[in-house]
This record gives C-alpha cells, structure tokens and sequence, in this order.
C-alpha cells in the first residue's frame, strides 16, 4: 500500500469512530439527567466520543474514567471527573472494543487498560460498546493481548 492509500484509510477509519461516537452520544442523551454518572472507558473511538460528549456536559453530573489518558480529556473538556468508589451509581459506561464478530463476542483490552475498563464496566447499569465495521473480524485475535 502507498502512502497516500494509507493516509486515505487512515481518514476512513477515523470517519468511521467518529460516526459511531457521534451515534452514540445521540443514543445515550435522552437517558442523562443532572444526577447521571457516566463511566467512559478508553482508546481512539473513546477520545471522539469525549469530544462530543464536552458539549453536552451540562445534562449530566459527572464521569468515572477507566484510564488517565481519557480522565485528561474529559477533565480538559470541563467534565468533572470522580472515583468509582466515590459514585453513588454508574447509569452508563461507554467504551470500544478491538475486534468483534458475528456472534457479538468482543476483544478489548489491546490498549493495555482491560482491568481498570472491566472494573467500571460492571459497576455500570449499562454498557454501550462502540465498533464500526473495521473493527468486524471473522476470527477474533488477530493481534496480541493483555492477560490479566
């Protein structure tokens, strides 16, 4: 593949997370209220969704991140940011996953934060995942993983 070849898939794919993010913050607005603590998990798609969801952070309290890159960008967008220990409730935990097939099995974790998103995750009343069809494999584990 030439570079420019690259490049294009590059905006592609990125097109791709930024839809999905965009369709899920649609998806989950009607559902936050002023006492909504949302948990946010990590990664490319993750960072799109932060983008979107700073301009609605009026409509909910406050957020339980699953790693500190994503606690920086919420934090920096004006989101308030807590402990989960600190959470009366986690209605709504949004994160991506690295691969998914057919069957709706997921991996997740190639980023390195498995444990800390597993942990939120289950904390949480919901949990949407946000793949595009580039994440859609018909054999999952195609990369290395972390083990915990």
């Amino acid at each position: 593949m030439d570079l420019r070849a690259s490049k294009i898939k590059s905006v592609d794919q990125n097109q791709l997370k930024r839809s999905v993010a965009e369709a899920t913050l649609e998806h989950i607005q009607p559902k936050l209220t002023k006492d909504t603590v949302l948990g946010i998990g990590t990664g490319s798609t993750v960072n799109l969704f932060i983008e979107s969801l700073v301009k609605i952070k009026h409509k909910f309290d406050c957020a339980v991140s699953s790693s500190e890159a994503s606690t920086l960008l919420l934090e920096a967008g004006g989101v308030k940011v807590i402990n989960l220990n600190a959470a009366p409730q986690l209605d709504i935990y949004v994160d991506g996953a690295d691969e998914s097939n057919e069957e709706k099995q997921l991996i997740k974790g190639g980023g390195g934060a498995l444990t800390q998103e597993k942990i939120v995750a289950q904390a949480a009343q919901e949990f949407f995942c946000m793949i595009d069809e580039s994440k859609l494999v018909k054999t999952l584990g195609k990369f290395p993983l972390p083990i915990e």
